[in-house]
């Protein structure tokens, strides 16, 4: 392959991408399903014509994680925070937590049933399948009513950081005891410590920088610091998620030494173009991701019928449990935020990280993929039928 034939083909999945936005504004259809269906496409091709490709899986935890990244920055960098909010935000974490936990528990016994290995290994591998994906519910509820939006991005990015911290946690201890949960409080302090010092120290450092190129260098910094945490199993999305509340309602603190020290005459325009850079940097990696997932599916392990009906139980589990906890709880976003717990980045990373010692060869990366596509086929089919709330008033 030349490398004008390379360029053709990252060119032509771009502009498929932008194309598939304009799709799912009009239709509320994912344009990530879309992604994904793009992806088995070329596979099928490229399997029909016997051509040779690159080993993708080597690149798509890396992409993934940058992806993660760029999606809850930018979903963050939309949220002005003021007291009247503080509703919405406590709703939107006990969603996501008690959903999270009541899935993975009834997910770990239906992986029980089908593997009948040890409770621990079942619990574990049952995590990726319990975690709402940001990176796919954020960029599909762009265009409904505000309060739902809010809460979607409040929620699935709380359900990404809980379910990368119940991972960590996980992983980390084989044998739960009351010093896992001592080291579990520690580790979540520190963060939060990190977080603080961070937000300030990004936030000086874009007053200080007088060079015009500076958010690459925002970005890389907060892509570096999330790597460092992430390799010492800090739940560092946490990290990600404050910086972009702070800088976005940085403007409101009312401190004077804070306002001296911090807050600069460009900060308003600074705020704009960073927003921009980092919605387009995520679609960019997002359009990448979610065609080398589809790519590297086999789509032929979907003809076990095993697989298809343990499969259905799964989606059906998490679709149940979420409709359950909002209509007795949260009966104000019972539709169409119900449709919305799709399966994507974050399932296919924690995925991919689970040590080898923990996976269960029966459950394959062809759960891993019904998952993904199914659900995002349900939330597109939720989001299309559901009565939309975008004419509203907010």
């Amino acid at each position: 392959m030349t490398t004008y034939t390379t360029l053709i083909i990252l060119s032509g999945l771009v502009i498929f991408s932008y194309l598939f936005d304009l799709v799912a504004n009009k239709t509320k259809l994912p344009s990530v399903l879309l992604l994904l269906l793009l992806g088995i496409g070329l596979r099928v091709l490229v399997d029909n014509l016997g051509l040779q490709t690159f080993n993708f899986l080597r690149i798509l935890p890396t992409l993934g994680t940058v992806g993660l990244i760029l999606i809850v920055f930018e979903g963050s960098l939309d949220l002005k925070y003021d007291s009247a909010k503080n509703k919405v935000i406590k709703s939107a974490f006990l969603s996501a937590s008690l959903i999270l936990l009541l899935t993975v528990s009834i997910i770990t016994f239906i992986i029980y049933q089908i593997t009948r290995q040890d409770l621990y290994l079942c619990f574990a591998n049952a995590i990726p399948f319990s975690v709402i994906s940001s990176a796919i519910a954020i960029p599909s509820v762009a265009s409904l009513h505000k309060k739902t939006k809010e809460f979607i991005i409040y929620e699935s990015s709380f359900s990404d950081i809980l379910g990368i911290i119940l991972f960590n946690f996980v992983v980390s201890n084989q044998h739960i005891s009351v010093g896992s949960f001592a080291s579990l409080g520690l580790e979540t302090i520190l963060i939060f410590v990190c977080s603080v010092f961070s937000c300030l120290f990004l936030l000086y450092v874009m007053g200080k920088i007088s060079h015009h190129i500076k958010f690459f260098l925002i970005i890389s910094i907060l892509i570096m610091v999330y790597a460092i945490g992430q390799s010492y199993h800090l739940s560092s999305l946490i990290l990600i998620l404050a910086f972009g509340l702070f800088l976005n309602n940085a403007d409101t603190i009312k401190n004077a030494w804070f306002k001296t020290t911090f807050i600069y005459k460009n900060l308003a325009n600074d705020l704009a173009q960073l927003h921009q850079l980092s919605a387009e940097s995520a679609f960019i990696i997002r359009t990448f991701f979610f065609v080398i997932f589809g790519f590297t599916m086999n789509i032929y392990e979907l003809n076990n019928q095993d697989i298809l009906i343990n499969g259905f139980l799964i989606l059906c589990s998490i679709y149940l449990i979420r409709f359950a906890y909002l209509y007795f709880f949260k009966k104000e976003h019972l539709l169409p935020e119900g449709f919305v717990s799709p399966r994507g980045l974050v399932s296919i990373l924690l995925y991919y990280n689970l040590p080898d010692s923990l996976k269960l060869s029966e459950i394959g990366t062809a759960y891993l993929f019904m998952i993904v596509l199914g659900s995002s086929l349900v939330m597109s089919i939720g989001l299309m039928t559901s009565k939309s709330k975008a004419n509203l008033p907010d």
